[in-house]
């Protein structure tokens, strides 16, 4: 399985780095400077200790002495002694391992000293030939000598140096062996903690392998429920992948069915368009064979009248759903509502007498004169809510038997078509407003591709209004809500 990365690629110049060599290096990274600061620390604290310590030995060297002495001083300890009219010590040195016995300072340690502020405090100073000293010039007195000398003592730094070295070494050795540990121990840490993600992952993966491009989908893998703990940050990713994933199957669920109605839709505009082109195509045949039959061709071309303008009608409907479809924007403008319907229901009296025709108006109209109408008014396109009233109309007139009642009520939110004939087959009411979508041939006398309801539906949804059926025998309801 490929790392996640993989699913993009890098940017030119730029590698991609995996998550827990990043973890671990940080970790790692933040382990070092937390001991090197630490040993930083220490290790000033240890030499100011240190030096503190050594700076009081040298102050309490005493400021009397008698020459040579050299009681109360070890090896290494400095003493001179400078006349205050004289430029050069007049004795001194460093006391040697020998008891009584000095090592004569060069012409440079001399020098040094006799820079030295005489200011009786602690100075550092680098004598040749001896290393490092912490030392203080202040006045002395010589025994057996008249007057006041300048003494100058002080105590070698190389026992700090040499401790403050050791502790360094064994500050960086610990170190070392801090940050090996801690990268060990950071990578099996990282791994086991990063190892839910990992499965995370792997089901992103599984799903990308799928093959979604078409055809039905199946249900799709999901990230195990103990991955989407939504408390932690592994269980919140997890969480959003199944939300994700629960998206994507409802939208390619949804893809598929719209394919299916696609093809279905193709498929029964064909067969629709068939019927009438074969019915043409005949009748044209036969007034060729005869074309000194008078008679036979005026048949033919009635018959290639009706069926054009049969096969005219279903196109205009079909390309007015595919309009609908597209998005593309309707009329809007102030359409009475009460007068639309009350103009189509008295051109139903006129082409179905043998059906009884009512209006019911809003409650506080003019009621019984149906000159003076309570106005209902909404927003919208009056040629296409004309098309809505005369399809439910002539659906009401062709699928219902002789003296059936319809009944159109006028609402203010919209309007309603009842009828008491037999009504919708059971299998057909929940697919009523689907395209081609007919009855059986007790409700199908006049023929019709099906397409009725389908534009009722799409022209009231493109208006922002909803339609809803109700059938059962004796009794069925269409329901048109539009905008006011």
């Amino acid at each position: 399985m490929e790392p996640l990365a993989a699913l993009q690629p890098p940017e030119p110049g730029r590698r991609w780095v995996s998550l827990t060599a990043r973890l671990v290096v940080t970790a790692v990274t933040l382990v070092a400077v937390v001991c090197l600061l630490i040993g930083a620390l220490t290790t000033l604290a240890m030499r100011s200790s240190l030096m503190d310590r050594l700076d009081s030995d040298v102050r309490r060297l005493p400021t009397r002495v008698s020459a040579p002495d050299t009681h109360n001083r070890g090896p290494g300890t400095l003493l001179a002694l400078i006349p205050l009219s004289a430029t050069t010590p007049v004795d001194g040195g460093v006391l040697s391992d020998v008891p009584g016995r000095f090592r004569g300072l060069s012409d440079t340690g001399i020098q040094t000293l006799l820079q030295l502020p005489r200011d009786a405090r602690i100075h550092s100073a680098r004598l040749a030939g001896f290393g490092g000293y912490r030392v203080i010039a202040r006045r002395g007195q010589l025994v057996g000598q008249p007057g006041d000398v300048v003494m100058v003592t002080g105590l070698p730094t190389a026992e700090v140096d040499s401790t403050i070295r050791n502790l360094v070494g064994w500050e960086a050795l610990l170190t070392l062996l801090g940050v090996g540990i801690a990268a060990g121990v950071g990578i099996v840490l990282v791994r086991r903690q990063l190892r839910p993600l990992r499965e995370v992952a792997g089901t992103a993966h599984a799903v990308a392998a799928l093959p979604l491009a078409s055809g039905a989908i199946e249900v799709i893998e999901r990230v195990p429920d103990r991955l989407t703990d939504e408390a932690t940050e592994v269980g919140q990713v997890g969480a959003a992948l199944n939300t994700l994933i629960e998206h994507v199957e409802a939208s390619l669920r949804a893809r598929h069915r719209s394919e299916q109605q696609v093809r279905q839709f193709v498929a029964d505009a064909s067969h629709e368009l068939r019927t009438p082109l074969t019915t043409i195509r005949g009748y044209t045949e036969l007034a060729q064979r005869r074309p000194d039959d008078a008679a036979a061709t005026k048949t033919a071309l009635a018959k290639v009248e009706e069926e054009s303008g049969r096969m005219s009608a279903m196109v205009e409907d079909l390309l007015l759903l595919a309009r609908l479809d597209s998005g593309r924007a309707l009329e809007r403008q102030r359409v009475d509502l009460t007068r639309l319907l009350l103009e189509a229901v008295g051109d139903a009296r006129v082409v179905a007498p043998d059906h009884h025709w009512r209006l019911a108006m809003p409650a506080g109209s003019a009621g019984e004169d149906p000159d003076d109408p309570q106005p209902v008014h909404v927003t919208g396109d009056r040629l296409r809510l004309h098309q809505v009233v005369t399809n439910l109309l002539t659906n009401a007139r062709k699928y219902t038997p002789a003296g059936t009642t319809v009944t159109v009520t006028v609402r203010p939110d919209g309007f309603s078509v009842h009828d008491d004939g037999p009504g919708f087959p059971a299998d057909l009411a929940e697919h009523a407003f689907e395209r081609f979508s007919r009855g059986d041939h007790s409700r199908h006398r006049d023929g019709g591709a099906g397409l009725g309801l389908s534009l009722v539906q799409a022209i009231v949804t493109s208006h922002g209004g909803a339609v809803a059926l109700a059938s059962r025998p004796g009794s069925t309801t269409v329901s048109v809500v539009l905008p006011s």
